[in-house]
Formats: structure tokens, sequence, C-alpha cells
């Protein structure tokens, strides 16, 4: 089974996703996107080579956990509730 060195987590509740670098020793945390442009810069300040084909362009590079790429937001119902 392949294993992305990059995993972008689930959405919290309050938005964002937590962006996690695996390495040998572990899972190492870069923070918590709120935006493609956020994964991006992680992973340049991480030292990948061309971080926005990795984040755009559907890298093997990069796992989407749970929720949909490139969502960072919980959508709410906006319907009324019983």
């Amino acid at each position: 089974m392949h294993h992305a060195p990059v995993v972008v987590h689930r959405i919290f509740p309050s938005g964002g996703r937590q962006v996690t670098l695996r390495t040998a020793g572990g899972e190492e945390s870069l923070g918590v996107a709120r935006s493609d442009e956020d994964v991006i810069e992680f992973l340049r300040r991480a030292g990948m080579p061309d971080p926005d084909d990795v984040v755009l362009g559907g890298s093997e590079l990069l796992e989407w956990d749970a929720d949909d790429p490139h969502v960072y937001t919980v959508d709410t119902p906006t319907g009324d509730l019983p």
C-alpha cells in the first residue's frame, strides 16, 4: 500500500486542515492550512521541490484524508432546522 509523504487531514469543525509530513520517525506537523496557498507554503518551507505542482497537480506525494481535496471549511446546512 502506498502512503504519500504529505497528508492533508480531515477538516476541523472550526475550519482548516492539519498538514503533516511522514518521516522515518513518524509524522511531523507542518501546520493548519486554511487554503491551498497555506499547504504550498508549508511544503516550500519543508524544502519540497515544486510545491505548487504537488498541491495543484494531483501528485502522488500528497494524500487528502477523509474530505474532498482543496476544501478547508465544513458546509453548514442553510435550511430550517427541525
